[in-house]
């Protein structure tokens, strides 16, 4: 059997085609959106936070492009950020200070949140990079601040407007 690259690359432009003309005032809208919700959360957080802010930027992803996905519930995306704040927080208290034991650290913060998020139900992939973040830049008021700010401004969001939403993935 031959595979056409080309022919597959065509059905598949096709496929966006019809589906951008079909959804495209829902691309807009929901693109202006999230860009207005992460602007506000930018502009109440602290730029030094910057690899937690990161993590934010893929749940608005998820929030906004894929709505009625589990893992843009606002459960999960409250409590998979509050995981990930957690054991990086935790994992920021392990002494690290060369670099083969901050990977170590780094490494397991990142475990412990999934393993935290599978088993209580919490699943938000994104949630993963708060827990690197954390424990990268370490804990502060500051940072619990910013990620619940966003991750509760994220879910208020998703809430009000979930009905005007679709999946566009």
């Amino acid at each position: 059997m031959h595979f056409n690259f080309w022919a597959s690359l065509q059905r598949r432009l096709y496929r966006i085609r019809r589906e951008f003309r079909r959804l495209w005032k829902n691309y807009l809208y929901q693109s202006f959106l999230a860009t207005v919700v992460v602007f506000i959360v930018l502009l109440l957080l602290n730029m030094e936070h910057a690899v937690v802010i990161a993590s934010i930027g893929a749940t608005a992803f998820i929030v906004f492009t894929m709505p009625r996905n589990i893992t843009a519930a606002p459960r999960r995306v409250i409590g998979g950020h509050l995981i990930g704040l957690l054991s990086g927080s935790l994992c920021a208290l392990i002494p690290h200070s060369s670099i083969f034991p901050s990977i170590i650290v780094y490494a397991l913060a990142v475990g412990i949140a999934i393993f935290l998020m599978v088993a209580l139900d919490a699943e938000h992939p994104p949630a993963g990079g708060t827990a690197l973040g954390v424990a990268i830049t370490g804990y502060s008021p500051s940072v619990v601040i910013a990620v619940l700010t966003s991750s509760i401004m994220l879910s208020l969001a998703h809430r009000f407007s979930k009905r005007f939403l679709k999946d566009l993935t």
